[in-house]
């Protein structure tokens, strides 16, 4: 199974709150924050909630 490298480039300062949860619960905690996580349904969405502040990219 694949994994998704996040990283976080955008700030979340003046977000709203239900994007800066989602952010947290995914791991991002600082700019330019790395994490690495199991390519799913919900972590799609999640990313998908902050494509505007994130980069995705498949790793194996």
């Amino acid at each position: 199974m694949a994994n998704l490298k996040i990283t976080l480039v955008k700030s979340l300062i003046g977000r709203p709150e239900t994007e800066r949860k989602t952010a947290r619960a995914l791991g991002l905690k600082k700019l330019h924050a790395e994490i690495i996580r199991p390519d799913s349904p919900v972590v799609r969405g999640q990313v998908k909630k902050l494509a505007h502040l994130v980069k995705c990219e498949e790793v194996e």
